[in-house]
């Protein structure tokens, strides 16, 4: 007896549009060829290297290069390191956390998801790159919880675009370092306030444009049908908590009320307030790295509520810095070998040469976004590249605060292809790099348009 036929209607697969199309090509791609993003900074040292002898350098040359440069960032890491750990141990303390709990609980779609976690990274990331890392993925494992037919690598990958604006907002390292007293290019072009940078009608466009269009972007990207996506076992979401440690005494002796004690915390930060009030009272909204990690210290000890809960907070933020450690010292050996060859002049006289008045801060942009690859650090990079497009900026009668500008925003762009920045991010949201780098790569075309187009028009 033959069987029956299935009389069942099929459903109709749900079609990708172009954008989503792209980035699934480019998400297999990114999952078989991208390495760990420690090898890949291996990969760029060799890369390096090679390029410094082809344009005449000798091998023994180039060693020394990088051996000089291999601890030549130990102090910026140490802030980059601290900034990172005073901003998560912020984004966990109770306040922030139910702040974030509340803003996951809205999300019921992948849409409301996408849209809420690219919104909130990117708001996060303009008041400082550290945070807005952190916040991302804080707010993409939380939603990942609540949604669970989201492609979570599409949902982190949404977090670490956000992360693209860091360079327009509060903790830009080129705008805050021309506005420190001090700094190493003041007789070239003297103190450029962040009036000139961050509130620049150059900057606030870029800022709002990117703000709120991104995210509707990145929506574009989530695949249709369910098949296609990658669906997190929920409970690798789950957070492992982190006790206080065990005293041997009752917990009424002097010491553990002082422990426990809220006004200990208190003091610390209504001294570091002060300090603040002070500090922008004689200098105005002067901002560098060392501010910056003061205003998140000062907040964490405000919002904590004893010195054992901040101990707790700071031992799992310090959990995640690991990879700095590891990869940094061979990112300062690439600065060494770049700025000491002569690579970074080389690569950064390509885009001069062929610059124009009306050019300059366009090709300033695209070189920062080609050396951003070598150097992720918006003030290595701008170490390097400030001595070759300052001057020629004064040449040409170009603002030098737009040098500054181009420098930034090509450091952040590039940042969507260049893993070392997405190591913390990835730490807290449990995925490796080439989990969300091709679906980043559209964040990468998309910015690098909008940004080409603002630059042209305005610089």
């Amino acid at each position: 007896m033959n069987a029956q036929p299935n009389l069942q209607p099929k459903i109709p697969q749900k079609k990708n549009n172009p954008i989503a199309k792209l980035a699934m090509f480019f998400a297999k791609i990114a999952e078989r060829w991208i390495p760990d993003a420690f090898v890949f900074a291996i990969i760029l040292t060799m890369i390096t290297f090679i390029g410094g002898m082809l344009i005449g350098n000798t091998p023994y040359e180039m060693m020394i290069h990088w051996g000089d440069g291999f601890w030549g960032l130990l102090a910026f890491t140490a802030q980059i390191m601290t900034t990172f750990i005073m901003s998560y141990a912020l984004a966990i303390t109770k306040p922030v956390s139910r702040a974030l709990e509340k803003l996951a609980s809205i999300c019921k779609t992948p849409t409301s998801a996408i849209l809420v976690v690219t919104f909130t990274a990117l708001f996060a990331s303009l008041i400082s790159w550290a945070f807005g890392l952190v916040v991302a993925a804080i707010i993409a494992r939380l939603v990942g919880r609540k949604v669970h037919d989201v492609d979570y690598r599409v949902l982190v990958a949404a977090g670490y675009s956000g992360f693209v604006i860091w360079e327009g907002g509060l903790s830009s390292s080129p705008s805050l370092f021309v506005a420190t007293e001090g700094h190493v290019f003041q007789d070239i072009v003297g103190l450029i306030p962040t009036s000139q940078t961050l509130l620049s009608p150059l900057n606030v466009v870029l800022v709002c444009f990117i703000f709120f269009t991104l995210p509707f972007v990145m929506l574009l990207i989530h695949p249709k049908n369910k098949e296609e996506r990658f669906i997190i076992d929920q409970k690798l979401l789950k957070d492992e908590e982190i006790k206080e440690e065990q005293s041997l005494s009752d917990g009424n002796s002097p010491n553990d009320k002082l422990d426990k004690s809220r006004g200990i915390v208190m003091l610390g930060g209504l001294l570091g307030l002060f300090y603040l009030g002070n500090h922008f009272y004689l200098n105005g909204f002067s901002l560098d790295l060392n501010t910056v990690n003061l205003i998140f210290l000062t907040s964490a000890l405000l919002l904590y509520g004893n010195v054992r809960e901040l101990g707790v907070g700071l031992k799992k933020a310090s959990g995640s810095v690991g990879q700095f450690a590891l990869q940094y010292p061979f990112y300062a050996g690439i600065m060494g070998m770049m700025g000491s060859s002569g690579l970074a002049l080389w690569i950064s006289n390509i885009f001069a040469d062929i610059s124009t008045t009306k050019t300059l801060p366009l090709f300033t942009f695209w070189a920062a976004g080609v050396v951003n690859m070598f150097i992720p650090s918006g003030g290595g990079q701008w170490a390097v590249q400030a001595p070759i497009f300052l001057p020629l900026a004064l040449e040409m009668a170009v603002e030098p605060a737009k040098i500054v500008l181009a420098v930034a925003w090509g450091d952040a762009w590039t940042n969507m292809i260049q893993p070392f920045w997405a190591v913390p991010l990835l730490v807290i949201a449990g995925l490796k790099i080439r989990d969300i780098m091709g679906f980043t790569m559209i964040t990468l075309f998309y910015t690098g348009v909008i940004i080409s187009a603002v630059f042209f028009i305005l610089g």
